[in-house]
């Protein structure tokens, strides 16, 4: 069977094919210049109202949030030096029943030697000596505070 009698040649449609249409079609215009303007400036005074009543919301709510920090900070000042002392307590506690042993021991001295004694305020211990009786992820967490946030 000859190949070439199968074959079909592609050809126009009957009275050729339609003009290519290449004038330009203007869009359709919804509104015109002075109603988007209109709009424009409507929209833009509607969104000036609703940032005015926010910034007023916030700025209530700053107001209240000063006012609830000056309320609790004397409460929370004095919870974290009672908690602060109670440390120290519990180190000193500590250093009296591990130094039970030891002839001529005083808690808080070396060896009967003043080593807080010879100021009238309180000393402020160091982190470690702090930290030195409580759990060792206490003393992580503080000393890595500045990398939680």
């Amino acid at each position: 069977m000859d190949v070439s009698a199968k074959m079909r040649q592609d050809m126009p449609p009957a009275g050729g094919y339609k003009p290519i249409p290449y004038k330009r079609i203007p869009a359709k215009t919804f509104f015109s210049g002075w109603a988007l303007i209109g709009g424009y400036l409507g929209m833009t005074a509607g969104a000036a109202y609703v940032y005015y009543l926010n910034c007023k919301s916030v700025h209530y709510e700053e107001i209240e949030n000063r006012s609830a920090n000056f309320a609790v900070y004397p409460m929370l000042t004095a919870e974290r030096d009672r908690a602060f002392l109670k440390q120290l307590i519990r180190n000193r506690d500590e250093e009296a029943d591990l130094m039970k042993n030891v002839p001529g021991w005083e808690v808080g001295t070396w060896y009967g030697e003043p080593i807080y004694k010879t100021t009238k305020i309180l000393p402020m211990p160091t982190m470690q000596e702090y930290y030195i009786h409580s759990n060792v992820n206490d003393l992580t967490k503080r000393a890595h505070l500045s990398l939680w946030s």
